[in-house]
């Protein structure tokens, strides 16, 4: 089934590729989907700030090829992520105008989470089906046994794209990101959807042949990653996919086939170019490459990788070392040589530009393609520790969960309890039982699940990534049900802004949106008080003395926020108190108001959404 220049390593019997439950990986990836987008409020920084750009968006404030918000423009060219979100937000508000269903009006800010709702899950289907046209390569297949017996093709990779599925879940560095309303989220999803189109593409047995769906995706893909804010990512993407499908090409290429084996290569090269074009044409393009040797350090490359990637990366590593004689030729294999080029563009966009992780986010399911080519490689001794570390960790993870929200709630022990206090003041811990009955429901799973593992059920390529994987989404579900009331406190601005609307003065229900300039907010800040509160935030350079909007007719707002590096030094204004979130003492705003009676400014409040 392989060439004998390069031997495979995977020796695999038809018993080791029976198909992990779909009853049971539906289950898991619903758990670990719905925990997170459900039940939460937008949290500080990058969730809060995107939010704030669809609300927007949605209700007219600004334009929608150069959205705004206080002033500011948006910290990354991404547009695809604010239109999915501004538009789940116009749809929710026009169904709940009409009275569809009878079904009442969501929240807008779940509203705004709905597009993202999919995008996680149609990141894993994507990752899935891409491993499972790798692992139907000749060189992916394992060895062929003299007497038979040995793995069906089909069997052996649906059984490997569940091992990456699995891998995929237990990473550590997908769980927070992969469930926030940002433009990051859009990139991944479109990363994934590229990486199925492009190794559909590398399985092509005709070197003449040009697949149009794959085709279509792989276009598709390009432009969605460009409009989500990373167009020079997709040009890379795109030059590497082309690059590997051309090699393939053209090693299986025969006289028999077509003359011409790089036709769809370079059909792929100029889709690229034309995608990177139009991004540049948009303008959504800007240099932002670092010093690659001062980013390296400032971004601690090697410290974000030990956990962001954790258990994907050391199975990957064992991938390259057990298959390195495929690698010894310069026709890598498609198998190999595809996922290791998108881990590789992933690594260098990290080590090059901020934030880092988000960069390193894109690497994700090409990495898992690679870590579960390890499987059919693994040795019982090494299986055996995976498990035993696997199982040491998340049984006390969970423990300590379950024993520290014991104790925050019940106040015993105190010492627990105190810890509690002091890292969420102000916060009273409070018994829900709806959410104690799904984390219950969870750990019983897990519990289950580990009795499985060390049951007789061996023989399955699967097994080592049962409970890594498991073991996350019990950590994350326990999270966001028992934690999502302390974790809302702490990472939300809504006390914040509470705290300012009583200074203020403002009824908790108004038509009107007061008018309060702002310096130096970021853009979360602004996003939250004019979501939480009906505020109207003005920047200071725009101030209405100076040159008055149309709509605040000439007057002056009464009240200023400000953060603590750009504090008013002015007789006009008399300082009120000092803003911060209880969890963050660095979070901290000023609050002014000026002394010279004026009239406050109210414009009339847009239709809610």
């Amino acid at each position: 089934m392989t060439s004998p220049r390069s031997p495979s390593p995977a020796l695999v019997a038809q018993s080791a590729v029976r198909r992990l439950p779909r009853s049971a990986l539906v289950m898991l990836c619903a758990a670990y989907v719905l925990a997170g987008f459900l039940g939460r409020d937008p949290w500080k920084n990058a969730d809060m700030a995107s939010f704030g750009y669809m609300l927007a968006l949605a209700r007219g404030l600004t334009d929608w090829w150069h959205p705004l918000l206080g002033g500011l423009p948006t910290e990354s060219d991404g547009l695809l992520g604010y239109w999915l979100g501004a538009w789940a937000i116009r749809a929710s508000a026009f169904t709940s105008a009409l009275g569809w269903l009878g079904l009442p009006a969501l929240p807008v800010d779940f509203a705004a989470r709905i597009p993202f709702m999919v995008l996680l899950p149609a990141t894993l289907w994507l990752s899935w089906q891409a491993v499972v046209q790798l692992a139907s390569q000749p060189q992916a297949q394992p060895v062929a046994f003299a007497f038979g017996g040995e793995a069906h093709p089909k069997d052996y990779a649906r059984t490997l794209a569940d091992g990456a599925l699995l891998a995929l879940l237990a990473c550590l560095g997908l769980a927070q990101l992969g469930h926030e309303t940002t433009a990051y989220l859009c990139q991944l999803c479109s990363t994934a959807g590229l990486f199925y189109a492009a190794s559909s593409l590398a399985s092509a047995s005709k070197a003449g042949w040009q697949p149009l769906g794959p085709l279509v995706g792989f276009q598709f893909a390009l432009l969605a990653l460009a409009l989500s804010g990373a167009p020079s990512v997709a040009l890379a993407l795109g030059l590497l996919s082309a690059g590997v499908v051309a090699l393939k090409r053209e090693t299986s290429a025969t006289s028999a086939l077509s003359a011409s084996p790089l036709r769809l290569p370079l059909l792929m090269v100029l889709i690229s170019l034309g995608v990177f074009a139009f991004s540049w044409g948009l303008g959504l393009f800007t240099w932002r490459v670092l010093n690659p040797f001062y980013a390296f350090q400032a971004n601690g490359i090697l410290r974000l990788l030990v956990w962001f990637g954790w258990p994907a990366w050391p199975l990957a590593l064992w991938s390259l070392w057990r298959w390195r004689h495929q690698l010894s030729h310069w026709r890598w294999p498609t198998h190999l040589a595809m996922p290791l080029g998108f881990v590789a563009i992933s690594l260098f966009s990290a080590c090059t530009t901020q934030p880092a992780d988000r960069a390193l986010l894109l690497g994700l399911p090409a990495l898992c393609a690679l870590a579960s080519f390890a499987l059919p490689t693994l040795n019982r001794r090494l299986s055996a520790l995976i498990d035993w570390f696997t199982l040491l960790f998340f049984a006390l993870l969970a423990l300590l969960i379950w024993f520290y929200w014991f104790a925050a709630v019940t106040g015993s022990p105190a010492a627990a309890a105190a810890a509690v206090a002091r890292r969420t003041p102000g916060f009273t811990p409070h018994w829900v039982w709806q959410e104690f009955c799904l984390a219950l429901v969870a750990t019983l799973a897990y519990a289950w699940l580990l009795a499985w593992r060390i049951g007789r059920h061996r023989s399955a390529l699967w097994k080592s990534l049962v409970l890594p994987a498991g073991g996350t989404v019990l950590a994350w579900v326990l999270f966001m049900t028992l934690w999502l009331p302390a974790l809302n406190y702490a990472l939300s601005y809504e006390p914040m802004v509470k705290q300012a609307r009583q200074w203020m003065g403002l009824p908790s229900q108004t038509n009107q949106t007061q008018c309060v300039e702002q310096d130096g907010l970021t853009r979360a800040q602004i996003a939250a008080f004019q979501y939480y509160a009906p505020l109207r935030l003005v920047p200071v350079q725009d101030n209405p003395e100076r040159s008055p909007p149309s709509d605040l007719m000439g007057a002056s707002c009464a009240w200023r926020l400000t953060s603590l590096s750009h504090v008013v030094d002015s007789p006009e204004w008399q300082s009120v108190g000092l803003l911060q979130r209880p969890t963050d003492r660095f979070d901290q705003l000023v609050l002014f108001r000026r002394k010279v009676p004026t009239a406050p400014v109210y414009a009339a409040a847009s239709a809610p959404l």
